[in-house]
């Protein structure tokens, strides 16, 4: 993919900057701050952020923004839901008055050239959809950083299938569209079954709608970072979450692919104990280790350039037989178990 060029000045949409945020009270003001620093005219930017039942001082503290232009709406539902966050998304565009959505989430950072490069490229090129990269930064441990470099992977297979026509996946931190669109597709109906996917299942609704008219936003100015898991429990949590989508798929060449791509990482877990017993079996697991390798070096060293992060290049000498495991375990729980969001168990 190229850099696209963009639009710098005279602009001219409205925009709605959409959070959903549940017990955030360590990381909204400073997400806040970010956005009152964007050089987008303030005057085409408005900012609603969702309390999803925050138990803590959210609430108090996105308050305490008002008088800047900031938009506090609580979520009240007294039903139980399995989707909240879709719920709070909804409902902040229902209220909204902007013609383009940009949705983020509550714990993020971006520089003040974000949402000016993102409304550039909509007006420059005219996407129905615009996703835009995410990263992780201020890593604290070893484990973090692996989890940067493999969830590099991951916003580059998104990056990849746009790319190439097919959109699939993306990141709901740093995903925007039309808000027209957004009921034209019949916004989250048919996928509000899922406590995920306010991000993916909407794209793939979109797709199918406008094919084509999708683009990933290849810039730095645009990208957006947030946090990796502090531990494996949390990590795990977030995977099943985001595997949990796959289900609803609707392009069954994708559900394919995925589906090949976990057998493929099965018979290397088979290959690696049936090796033991057979030099030939063993031969053939390095000769699939070392394609496994050669191609995610490759892929991941283009994607990691683009986000200056070349470093982390030599852990995927324990990410990628790690990997294995991950991938076997994510497809399996994610898809039959259900798992702990916000404090909520949802499926």
């Amino acid at each position: 993919m190229k850099k696209p060029k963009v639009a710098t000045s005279g602009f001219s949409t409205k925009v709605t900057i959409l959070i959903a945020a549940r017990n955030e009270e360590d990381n909204i003001a400073s997400t806040i701050e970010d956005i009152l620093a964007q050089d987008y005219p303030k005057e085409l930017t408005e900012v609603i952020i969702v309390d999803d039942h925050s138990i803590d001082c959210t609430a108090e503290i996105i308050t305490s923004y008002a008088d800047r232009g900031i938009k506090l709406l609580q979520l009240r539902e007294e039903q139980a839901l399995n989707s909240y966050k879709k719920k709070a998304i909804a409902e902040a565009i229902r209220r909204s008055t902007g013609d383009v959505m940009v949705a983020t989430d509550a714990d993020c950072s971006m520089g003040p050239q974000w949402l000016s490069t993102i409304i550039g490229y909509y007006e420059t090129y005219h996407p129905v959809m615009i996703s835009s990269p995410v990263g992780y930064f201020k890593e604290k441990s070893f484990f973090e950083r692996l989890q940067t470099l493999e969830f590099s992977y991951l916003i580059g297979i998104g990056a990849a299938f746009i790319g190439n026509g097919r959109a699939s996946t993306c990141n709901g931190a740093n995903l925007a569209y039309r808000k027209d669109v957004f009921y034209e597709v019949g916004g989250f109906k048919g996928i509000d079954d899922v406590a995920s996917g306010d991000d993916e299942l909407l794209l793939q609704k979109v797709a199918a709608r406008y094919p084509g008219k999708i683009g990933f936003l290849k810039r730095s100015e645009a990208v957006v970072y947030t946090h990796a898991k502090p531990n494996l429990k949390e990590f795990l949590q977030q995977r099943r979450r985001w595997a949990s989508k796959s289900t609803k798929y609707k392009d069954k060449k994708i559900v394919a692919l995925s589906i090949g791509i976990w057998l493929f990482n099965i018979s290397l877990l088979v290959n690696a104990t049936l090796s033991f017993f057979s030099p030939s079996i063993f031969k053939l697991l390095l000769i699939q280790l070392g394609l496994k390798c050669f191609f995610e070096a490759v892929f991941l060293y283009l994607i990691n350039r683009f986000f200056k992060r070349t470093a982390l290049l030599w852990q995927i000498i324990l990410l990628s037989p790690l990997h294995v495991i991950y991938i076997v375990y994510i497809g399996l729980m994610g898809n039959t178990r259900k798992y702990n969001w916000k404090g909520r168990t949802v499926r």
